[in-house]
């Protein structure tokens, strides 16, 4: 996998190379058409979004569809209003490369910054629209196999749907590099993310592009607007949902105020378990899930009314372990939190052949923070390690335990 996200790095870089100075040597063809789609490029760059629900794997993702779809439309544009284009490959790589880092400038005075393989995305999935139209166009190819009727625009929207694809993989492989999570499991995340926002900007590319073809550059605006209302919307979302979560979060701290848990002990038993989940396969949903039973696992604690020492339920009896999680689960669910939530908070004291997935990660990485008391040195860990395996018959399920010890092993880069 290393070895792939290398060389997909190195292609984006020779790429790039390739694109500004050819555009340079040769000179921008159909300057007006370039400028138009640059700006409708770099207007969504700066209004990027980022994505809610995106942190489980330590990176925060965001979201363009505005310069997505006026990037799709470029690379997949053949003539203006009957004129041709003679975009070529190269141009729209390089139009696309300008007009993002024209876009990133006012996000840079705000401390946004672009990663390499963002980047390294953006530059490929571009190339690979526009080699699979381009070319085909120019030479009258295209023309020949699909004529200009229907399955032109099916062809077009195939060509979008493929480029999405493409960026899905790229993106999962690069996070499967950075990560030593599992390829299938990163993958199927990313396409259940781009279901809703993915086919939107697929289809708003290949109409820009046929509505431009026929009806000249005024069609770029109007066909853009609607998206850009959407990706006002998004944000707006975008925004609800950080809330949402920040709101979660400061709840799950009541019991480190109260004293009642260790300070960060939430925190640390989210972070965890969600990289637990990803090493087990589970999905963006399923991870929402975790990590919100994770920061508030402990909240039935407080009908406590001694503190238990350090916040430690995994040496409790099951029965008191019970009633603290079924009163636990009772808050989440006067919180309006989603009835999965709760559900893994109150089967916590449940033997794990009786729990969902996500509440056997839960009970696993909580007693594991007990046991290390949020000092998870060598010696300690491998110690916590040797215990849950010994527990594997009734209490954590084996398959968790050993996820556990990779997530571990891996250190607090992982």
């Amino acid at each position: 996998m290393r070895y792939a996200a290398v060389l997909c790095r190195a292609a984006a870089a020779a790429l790039v190379l390739a694109a500004l100075g050819v555009t340079l040597w040769r000179g921008l063809q159909e300057p007006y058409v370039a400028l138009a789609f640059g700006s409708i490029i770099a207007v969504g760059e700066v209004l990027r979004v980022r994505l809610p629900d995106s942190v489980h794997d330590g990176v925060v993702r965001s979201s363009a569809p505005l310069g997505a779809a006026g990037a799709l439309g470029y690379a997949l544009l053949g003539d203006v209003a009957g004129r041709p284009a003679g975009s070529g490959v190269l141009q729209c790589v390089a139009v696309m490369i300008i007009a993002t880092l024209a876009g990133l400038v006012p996000r840079a005075a705000k401390g946004a910054t672009i990663t390499p393989d963002h980047a390294a995305r953006g530059v490929l999935t571009v190339g690979f629209a526009a080699t699979c139209f381009q070319p085909l166009y120019s030479t009258g190819a295209l023309g020949e196999w699909v004529g200009e009727g229907p399955y032109y625009a099916l062809w077009l929207l195939a060509v979008t749907l493929l480029t999405g694809l493409c960026d899905a993989v790229l993106a999962a492989m690069f996070a499967a590099e950075r990560t030593g999570w599992p390829l299938g499991a990163l993958l199927r995340g990313q396409l259940r993310a781009r279901v809703g926002i993915g086919p939107a900007i697929a289809a708003t590319g290949a109409v820009i592009a046929l509505a431009v073809s026929v009806g000249g550059l005024w069609a770029l605006p109007v066909f853009c607007v609607p998206l850009l209302l959407t990706q006002f919307s998004f944000r707006r979302y975008s925004s609800v949902r950080e809330t949402y979560r920040q709101t979660i979060a400061s709840l799950a701290r009541a019991t480190e105020v109260a004293g009642y848990t260790p300070h960060g002990h939430a925190r640390r038993v989210a972070a965890l378990s969600c990289a637990v989940g990803r090493e087990l396969g589970l999905i963006e949903p399923d991870l929402t899930v975790l990590e919100y039973a994770a920061l508030m696992h402990d909240i039935g604690q407080l009908s406590l009314v001694d503190p238990v020492e350090d916040g430690a339920t995994a040496h409790l009896d099951t029965d008191l372990q019970r009633r603290i999680a079924l009163l636990g689960g009772a808050v989440v669910r006067q919180t309006g939190v989603a009835s999965e939530v709760a559900v893994v908070v109150e089967r916590q004291a449940d033997p794990f052949r009786d729990q969902p997935l996500t509440a056997r990660i839960v009970r696993t990485v909580n007693a594991y923070e007990d046991m290390v008391a949020g000092k998870a040195d060598m010696e300690s860990s491998l110690r916590a390690l040797e215990r849950l395996r010994l527990g594997g018959a009734h209490d954590y399920e084996s398959r968790v335990v050993e996820a556990l010890s990779r997530v571990v092993a891996r250190g607090p880069e992982a």
